[in-house]
């Protein structure tokens, strides 16, 4: 656990895992509302193969919030100066929704920094719903408060067999939510991802190997944006069936296996899908 202090002085609450210096790195990045503690399951699972590299983008979790206006060139600056101040080769990117988003637009600026590259819970195509459904989450949380709008949220980024599963621990995971994030931080990055660039107008033939997941009982993406994801990236896409939006959260041993074969090249023996 240490923090890294960005060029405009904004501090970056980071983790490493299993830093043996002979491995691979695998770097995660959170999606709205994550911190750390949505990966740290699975980044220790990944060991001894794999060392991890866990941090809370600017506003997240641990994270300062900073004075610059946040933007997707700015958490790519960001990644890009924490890799670089822990002296990291090629790494693998692993994100999930706005991580994803991420991810992705750094494997275009810097391919060559970037070894292999998961997407998860990202597509094209936005459903109608899923369009309505995100825009009403700044105005619920200026209305109504952080507590109102993580309630709010939880059965939209959780599918229906995990709520059932935990049907009784949902006031504690939106507790945990709750405490985990800032509530003018969070309103500063549902502002800014207004601006984002469209997924769309990144989509190109990747350098290195991709992989797209995306889950069945995503109401956020649809399979088939997911789907043209991987197909514009030359990468491969595979299904989480029964599934929501929080793939490693609601399916993590059949995450952590596949997640697990891409990154060490076992192409011919990894899984259609759950």
């Amino acid at each position: 656990m240490a923090y890294f202090r960005t060029q405009d002085g904004c501090s970056l609450y980071y983790e490493m895992i299993g830093f043996d210096l002979a491995r691979p790195v695998v770097v995660f990045l959170n999606g709205t509302l994550q911190t750390t503690m949505y990966w740290k399951v699975i980044a220790a699972s990944l060991q001894p193969r794999f060392r991890s590299v866990l941090y809370d983008a600017r506003g997240q979790g641990e994270s300062e919030l900073g004075s610059l206006p946040l933007s997707l060139d700015l958490h790519m600056d960001d990644l890009w100066a924490l890799m670089r101040h822990l002296a990291l080769g090629p790494v693998s990117l692993v994100g999930l929704s706005h991580g994803a988003l991420l991810g992705y637009a750094m494997a275009r600026r810097r391919p060559k920094a970037i070894r292999r590259l998961v997407l998860c819970s990202v597509g094209v195509r936005a459903p109608m719903r899923a369009r309505l459904i995100v825009r009403t989450w700044p105005e619920i949380l200026d209305a109504a408060g952080l507590e109102v709008l993580v309630s709010a949220v939880l059965p939209q980024v959780f599918g229906e067999a995990f709520l059932m599963r935990n049907r009784k621990h949902i006031d504690r995971i939106a507790k945990a939510i709750v405490r985990r994030n800032p509530q003018d931080a969070l309103a500063a990055h549902l502002l800014a991802m207004k601006d984002y660039p469209r997924l769309r107008s990144m989509l190109a033939k990747l350098e290195m190997p991709s992989l797209v997941i995306s889950g069945s009982d995503d109401p956020l993406v649809s399979v088939d944006g997911a789907e043209e994801v991987a197909e514009k990236s030359g990468g491969r896409h595979l299904v989480a069936k029964g599934v929501g939006h929080s793939i490693a959260a609601e399916a993590p041993e059949w995450f952590l296996e596949t997640v697990s074969r891409f990154l060490a090249d076992r192409w011919t023996d990894m899984p259609e899908g759950l």
